[in-house]
């Protein structure tokens, strides 16, 4: 497996891996998923529906670029971070990055780039609170892992003590993620972080144990090997 793939450094529409999501199943056009993950979501798009739940995807692959682009605009400041603009925010670089890090992944590090995880209805706590998002997460955690998926940022606790914090909307297709997790773990080093501001943070801030593999215990291998040096 080519470590384009795990970084997220692809073309989607020009990679058969990859399909596009119907306008149907998302809020917008032109999201991507990997074809095993979208045949598995159709079915479970339809059984929500039967049951009178509706799912909407709100993002799908994110490439290598596009996490770098949204992890910039955090860290310049073009973007609000929990309400505060870091670049004026007299912060060291490494409290940078973990305020950026409570829900945003460094680029080449998101699960995003892999095509099996996606984003459900919204990307706001908020709504996971209301009344529907209640009834909807609700759905989702008594039937989607009949179909291979699971939440990889659960609350934190003992068997998840570190990572993003809890995403009710982030949803994984087993199936596909547990594998390349597996293999990404083996094969991508510090050195493959590159390219964007806050690269050299990697492996002080322990991205690979804490974050790529901070996950719910639903969504990890049997046996994790980490090559974390450079």
């Amino acid at each position: 497996m080519e470590k384009s793939w795990l970084l997220g450094q692809y073309q989607p529409e020009a990679d058969a891996r990859f399909v596009k999501v119907p306008e149907h199943l998302a809020d917008e056009p032109g999201y991507f998923l990997e074809v095993q993950t979208l045949n598995a979501f159709e079915r479970l798009f339809s059984a929500a529906q039967t049951a009178g739940v509706n799912l909407q995807i709100v993002s799908a692959i994110r490439t290598f670029e596009r996490q770098k682009t949204i992890w910039e605009n955090k860290w310049y400041g073009r973007t609000l971070t929990n309400g505060v603009n870091l670049a004026i925010s007299h912060l060291s670089d490494v409290e940078k990055a973990e305020r950026i890090l409570k829900y945003s992944a460094m680029p080449g590090t998101s699960r995003h780039h892999w095509g099996s995880d996606f984003d459900l209805n919204a990307v706001e706590p908020e709504y996971f609170e209301s009344h529907e998002g209640l009834a909807v997460l609700h759905w989702l955690e008594t039937h989607a892992r009949e179909f291979g998926f699971a939440r990889p940022y659960t609350p934190k606790n003992t068997s998840r003590p570190n990572g993003y914090e809890d995403e009710p909307w982030h949803w994984s297709y087993l199936p596909v993620s547990i594998p390349l997790l597996e293999k990404y773990l083996k094969l991508i080093r510090y050195s493959d972080l590159q390219g964007f501001a806050g690269a050299a943070l990697a492996p002080s801030l322990r991205i690979f144990p804490h974050f790529v593999a901070g996950l719910s215990p639903d969504c990890l291998g049997i046996s994790l090997e980490f090559g974390e040096s450079s």
